[in-house]
């Protein structure tokens, strides 16, 4: 049983697909993408500015590391609490070649001092400098080269419309995986790590793997790690031993998702419940609950968005074995 390629600079980046034929699902934006970039290498100019939105873990990255490489230009990399000034911008602009590619990651956390920089580079290709203050201030324009701006947020309704609007190439969202797709993304990662695994212990992984890609591979690698230690071969049965250690169950729920449906259940009274409400009785950043928990949750419907608020369904209660109210569907209107 293997570990780490030999010579990988990091596991993460050795799963991660090096081409279109190993990117698995996505099948929609995968072809958008490839008739965008096609018709911009037969113009030999740049493709125009995409962005991507969704949950955590469903390839934005992969598919920024995808495009510059088919592109054959440079990846540069940031993020947006990354870039608190002007010259930040400024110096990441400036530092790009002809027809290379600026990923921002959590784009929506952009200050909007910074988006009035961005704006006239993506529509004119240049950068503003604003010289003195007052009526004496002056700006400058310097040409930057032909880029591609690839950005990405588990946010996007906190994007302006005057930024949104400027992604022409498109704005994508990433949807959670298939259960098909996510086991062969578990089959080829195990190759990889060179690790056997059987098709039950793939399926096993795949239905607690939260339909994310990045989920599925976490928990390849602890299963891995188990594996390893009792030096057997990583089957069904061992799978289930080290994801129990997780305490990730059969529907791929982590303690903290059954604390947020048991707080739901029992300090709310099934909800309603604002997001602020939760986190505060857990203890939680509201955007941990927003952004990480609440999808799947949505996804597998244990949860509901209603105008006053979430409430628990009476598939949450099953899960947790308790009994739903009577008065369970007038909650849900």
């Amino acid at each position: 049983m293997s570990s780490t390629p030999e010579g990988s600079p990091s596991l993460d980046a050795t799963l991660r697909p090096a081409s279109w034929d190993e990117y698995i699902g996505q099948n929609s934006v995968k072809n958008n993408l490839h008739i965008l970039i096609s018709a911009a290498k037969e113009r030999a100019t740049p493709p125009e500015h995409v962005l991507f939105y969704g949950p955590p873990g469903l390839g934005k990255t992969t598919l920024a590391h995808l495009i510059a490489h088919e592109l054959g230009g440079a990846l540069r990399s940031t993020s947006g609490p990354a870039i608190e000034k002007v010259g930040d911008l400024a110096a990441l602009l400036n530092n790009l070649g002809p027809g290379d590619i600026l990923f921002i990651d959590e784009i929506h956390r952009l200050p909007r001092t910074i988006e009035e920089v961005l704006y006239p580079a993506m529509e004119s290709g240049v950068l503003n400098i604003i010289i003195g203050k007052g009526p004496s201030a002056r700006t400058i324009e310097l040409p930057l080269p032909p880029f591609t701006l690839v950005a990405a947020t588990t946010r996007v309704a906190d994007l302006s419309a005057p930024l949104r609007s400027r992604f022409s190439g498109g704005t994508f969202r990433l949807e959670f995986y298939r259960q098909e797709d996510i086991e062969q993304i578990i089959k080829r990662s195990a190759k990889i790590l060179g690790v056997k695994i059987d098709t039950e212990g793939i399926q096993e992984i795949a239905k607690r793997s939260r339909a994310t890609p990045r989920t599925a591979n976490y928990l390849l690698k602890r299963a891995r790690d188990v594996a390893q230690l009792k030096k057997v071969p990583l089957s069904a049965p061992v799978v289930r031993e080290a994801l129990g250690m997780l305490e990730v169950d059969e529907l791929g729920l982590t303690p903290l998702d059954r604390k947020l449906l048991g707080a739901l259940i029992e300090r709310f009274g099934g909800g309603p419940a604002g997001v602020g409400a939760l986190a505060a009785a857990l203890s939680e950043e509201p955007e941990t609950i927003s952004e990480v928990h609440e999808p799947f949750l949505l996804q597998l419907g244990l949860i509901e968005r209603t105008p006053r608020g979430r409430v628990a369904t009476k598939a949450a209660y099953i899960h947790l074995g308790k009994s739903a109210p009577d008065n369970l569907n007038q909650k849900l209107l």
